[in-house]
């Protein structure tokens, strides 16, 4: 196989945000996804600012249907953004034709004059009871708009990955994250069909 096609078939990923938001653990989530339910390679680098909670904090995913000989993100095919913070340092890293995601609420894609998804996760998270679970929505999110991961595989991992007896909880955020990036992937689908039929 040439270079070319094992390089079609990667993606790098980078999630950010802040210490206490459960960054890393989102990136676990997809990695194993990708590897234990669909049969991918994965790896995982994770990385904390000075501070600990609170402070700046990014996880690392390569996913990848060939072996992974390096497993740092070097531009990212897919950039995730929880905070305004992980933004600014990330944003300029991000391939030109890349994909970024954004909590709406914290996130302001300043300077980025592309496409890109955005979604209300912490607010999401707070009207179901529980900010901590921002995260899974976040996950849901990406899997819809994305297709990186299955969203079978990326339901069993969650479930497998989160405290035991808040199983359901997080069920629910990772399906309310998948519900609104499908709805929200539809929506521009019918707007470009729209303007299309106003050009013929």
């Amino acid at each position: 196989m040439d270079e070319g096609s094992v390089i079609t078939k990667k993606k790098e990923i980078t999630i950010t945000g802040f210490g206490g938001q459960g960054i890393v653990l989102a990136g676990i989530i997809v990695g194993k996804a990708a590897a234990l339910g669909d049969n991918k390679q994965s790896t995982l680098i994770q990385s904390y600012g000075p501070e600990a909670r609170g402070g700046y904090c990014s996880a690392e995913v390569i996913i990848s249907e060939n072996v992974i000989f390096y497993p740092y993100v070097r531009q990212p095919d897919i950039l995730i953004c929880m905070s305004q913070g992980g933004y600014d340092k990330f944003i300029d890293q991000l391939k030109d034709d890349g994909i970024l995601l954004i909590d709406q609420d914290l996130v302001q894609a300043k300077g980025y004059s592309k496409e890109y998804y955005a979604i209300p996760s912490t607010r999401i998270a707070e009207e179901m009871g529980r900010k901590m679970i921002a995260n899974i929505i976040m996950v849901g999110f990406f899997t819809a708009i994305t297709g990186e991961i299955s969203m079978d595989a990326a339901q069993n991992t969650v479930l497998e990955s989160v405290p035991k007896g808040t199983e359901a909880m997080n069920i629910e955020a990772f399906t309310k994250g998948y519900d609104y990036g499908t709805a929200l992937l539809k929506g521009r689908k019918k707007k470009a069909l729209g303007k299309r039929g106003v050009q013929i």
